[in-house]
């Protein structure tokens, strides 16, 4: 298998070369191969010429074990069952880890059977118990991972995702639009790509960053590459971020990124699925994989802007 061939089309699941995991989770293959080796951890599929090759859980488990480590923990002390049940780390008991699951089960029951009043609720009753930035990353983030997933089976109807896409579109704009003025940190512009037409991720993406204390200029969903350089010149911001959840066209990923890159003077990152779908075509742009994990994406922008 050539180093080109990056993503391996199977039936039931796309899997990525140890190379392109590496670029999207900013874990060096030789650290990827000892955690597997001496501590049994994210064993990855393995073809009969050797190569290993992983799938997108294999991703999760990889940047749950970062986290892990950069709350103090040593490698040594990392299991399995610890990635299976998400432990953070943190004084946490079981309990929390069980709500958050039920309150995941609850709004995709609800997302099904088209009940408003329902997800509200739901919602509502996490925001009322725990920070802005948790219900995020612990209820909001792996819902749209699932249904993400759920959708790509073809498990649910377009009725089904345009239902939860209004009403959290709604709930995570006035958040947005509410969030509270006064950064000073770098300025960073946030455009779904071409061909995406949903704004969940963008405006998770955006949230998060203002809540790191960046400047937000937020360009909305379908975004044409061709017109992002003009405004790169009147704002100067420190970075653009390009989101999606779609696999990008060959024309975005072949001509209009890398005339983007070439143009602006600042770096060019894409984050959400889109980043994994498209690894090392965005690599061959000049632009960089932040990867879909919204916490770890941050961080590998905090070191790209030092």
């Amino acid at each position: 298998m050539t180093e080109r061939a990056q993503i391996i089309e199977y039936p039931a699941e796309k899997l990525y070369t140890i190379g392109t995991v590496s670029k999207l989770t900013g874990v060096g293959a030789i650290t990827l191969r000892a955690w597997e080796r001496r501590y049994g951890l994210v064993k990855p599929v393995r073809k009969e010429s050797g190569h290993r090759l992983y799938t997108r859980q294999h991703i999760d488990q990889i940047n749950r074990i970062t986290s892990l480590t950069q709350q103090g923990l040593r490698i040594s002390q990392i299991t399995p069952e610890m990635l299976e049940t998400e432990m953070q780390g943190s004084a946490e008991d079981e309990r929390p880890n069980d709500v958050w699951k039920e309150y995941l089960n609850g709004m995709i029951a609800a997302l099904v059977s088209f009940d408003e009043d329902r997800l509200e609720e739901i919602y509502n009753t996490a925001l009322s118990l725990y920070p802005i930035g948790t219900v995020t990353q612990k209820l909001l983030t792996p819902l749209l991972i699932e249904l993400g997933v759920r959708w790509e089976a073809g498990d649910g109807g377009v009725a089904e995702e345009h239902f939860f896409s209004f009403y959290l579109r709604n709930k995570l704009g006035a958040r947005f639009h509410h969030r509270p003025r006064g950064n000073r940190g770098s300025v960073l512009l946030i455009a779904g790509l071409p061909g995406e037409h949903h704004e969940l991720g963008l405006l998770l993406f955006a949230l998060a960053a203002h809540e790191n204390g960046y400047r937000v200029i937020p360009l909305g969903a379908n975004m044409p590459l061709a017109d992002l350089e003009s405004v790169s010149r009147q704002k100067k911001p420190s970075a653009i971020i390009l989101a999606g959840a779609i696999e990008p066209s060959r024309r975005t990923l072949n001509d209009e990124l890398p005339k983007l890159v070439s143009k602006v003077s600042v770096p060019v990152t894409v984050g959400g699925l889109s980043s994994v779908y498209a690894c090392d075509a965005i690599d061959k742009a000049g632009a960089v994989a932040l990867g879909r994990d919204i916490d770890i994406g941050l961080q590998r922008l905090s070191k790209l802007l030092s």
